[in-house]
């Protein structure tokens, strides 16, 4: 086989392979590549994370390894499992010892057991990474592939190397890497086994939160994320790990008035994102835009459907979606909340006539994440209608423009009033209170109307003005 043989050669070449395979030799250990490097070898996709099957103990195979190698750092060795974890130059390292598993119906935590090399390709997920390739001197480079998983990387199959219901029984997590896999690598869930997922679904619900949400991380930054959750919603589990999304599914029509889908809405605008930026929470933004409008959805006689205030109120429940998911609760958090109750105001700014306030107080709110925002409001423009598009992609052009002229003109993106509280405490012998913000906010409001320019000298006159009209006096006033 060519990949095979391209590998072997360009092993020998190698220095971490190359060390691996004198050690392994010199030790007399047999040991197997297997699962995702394998995989994506044969897919031709770039790997970094390196697994290695050992016929024995594979903490002391990984220290010895690791020994030659020169590792700077520690081999991270987890004992109850037989396995040892170290980085070497970009790579991460895992070595674990062949074993067998065997599974409690309330933990997806196995018992493990010494095992052999058909002992560990069974106890894969699936047979694309049940793929295993020598590294025994005498076969260097051979491939065992006991349930035909090349077939099924030819054919682009996600199956199960077993049974599939006491597969995804025994590790309900397997669910959501099957559906992570296909779309990934744009397979297909093979019939059996997904049928096998919809009835395992409630499964799901021994699994840690942490542990959706990485692998909901992973669709999210694929190259078309619809297709997870689309199968997440097909299959029943999107209801049980994320219903706040789920949610969004429907069409409700009154007097011959209907609303979008918001839940493939939703999709549609994290796909358009996902062509414009890579950013993992960007795209939980676009995920959570529209989150509120099955609560805000109220229908007008004479304008419809209507969903005021989704944009606040979906800022509103991020952070108990965050907190729900143990996704972090620090500033990515905050992006997500504030991408998503600013999204309409580009639009907004798209649809009518764009003035320089409305672009300084857009500016002034979103700061430096302005650029995502628009890619964001981008996005978001799903309408199949070609005038429509025509009209708001040219409005759009009009705003960033707008967005530039105004930031270089009045420089209030990640903007400070220059005329600070302490100032004002300074000038009229004030303690903190109630006037002090009065007075700032009528200096902001001021600036971001441009009633005066952006600088000290007008703003602390307009201080002087705006503290005469509610009885304030300066100190130092002769």
């Amino acid at each position: 086989m060519a990949i095979v043989q391209e590998f072997v050669k360009n092993a020998e070449k190698d220095p971490f392979f190359r060390t691996l395979a004198a050690v392994l030799q010199r030790h007399q250990i047999q040991a197997f590549l297997i699962g995702g490097y394998v995989r994506d070898l044969f897919l031709g996709r770039p790997c970094k994370d390196i697994d290695i099957t050992v016929i024995g103990d594979g903490t002391r195979a990984a220290q010895l390894v690791a020994d030659e190698l020169g590792v700077k750092g520690e081999v991270h060795i987890f004992k109850n499992f037989g396995t040892a974890m170290f980085k070497y130059q970009d790579l991460d390292i895992e070595f674990v010892g062949a074993r067998k598993e065997s599974y409690s119906n309330l933990s997806r935590k196995p018992a493990v057991s010494i095992g052999s090399l058909a002992d560990d390709q069974n106890r894969r997920d699936f047979t694309i990474n049940a793929l295993a390739i020598s590294l025994s001197k005498e076969d260097f480079g051979s491939l065992l592939d006991p349930f035909n998983g090349m077939a099924d990387l030819h054919v682009g199959v996600i199956r199960t190397p077993l049974d599939p219901l006491i597969t995804y029984s025994d590790d309900p997590l397997r669910m959501m890497r099957a559906i992570r896999f296909a779309t990934q690598l744009n397979f297909n869930i093979e019939p059996a086994s997904f049928q096998a997922i919809r009835t395992q679904k409630k499964r799901i619900e021994i699994i840690s939160k942490e542990r959706i949400a990485d692998e909901l991380n992973k669709i999210i930054l694929s190259g078309q994320p619809s297709v997870g959750f689309k199968l997440l919603r097909e299959c029943g589990l999107l209801p049980l790990i994320f219903p706040e999304l789920s949610a969004l599914e429907g069409v409700e029509t009154r007097q011959g008035k209907s609303h979008k889908d918001n839940f493939f809405h939703t999709l549609e605008v994290l796909d358009n994102l996902s062509g414009l930026s890579p950013d993992l929470w960007l795209r939980w933004a676009a995920l959570l835009h529209d989150i509120a409008k099955p609560s805000t959805k109220r229908f007008d006689p004479d304008q419809g459907w209507t969903f005021h205030g989704h944009e606040d109120k979906g800022a509103r429940m991020v952070p108990g979606i965050f907190r729900n998911l143990k996704l972090p609760m620090n500033e990515k958090m905050k992006y997500v909340q504030k991408l998503v109750l600013l999204h309409l105001r580009p639009i907004v700014l798209a649809k009518s006539e764009v003035s320089d306030s409305a672009v300084r107080r857009l500016l002034f709110e979103a700061g430096d994440d302005i650029d995502d925002l628009m890619k964001l409001c981008q996005a978001d423009v799903t309408t199949k209608n070609e005038y429509k598009q025509k009209k708001y992609r040219a409005n759009f052009e009009l705003v960033k423009q707008k967005l530039v002229e105004v930031e270089e003109k009045d420089k209030v993106r990640n903007w400070q009033p220059p005329v600070t509280g302490e100032l004002i405490m300074q000038e009229f012998n004030l303690k903190p209170g109630r006037e002090i913000g009065l007075i700032k906010n009528a200096i902001r409001e001021a600036i971001l109307d441009g009633i005066i320019p952006n600088e000290y000298e007008a703003a602390y006159a307009f201080m002087l003005e705006r503290a005469r009209e509610i009885g304030l006096t300066p100190v130092n006033k002769k």
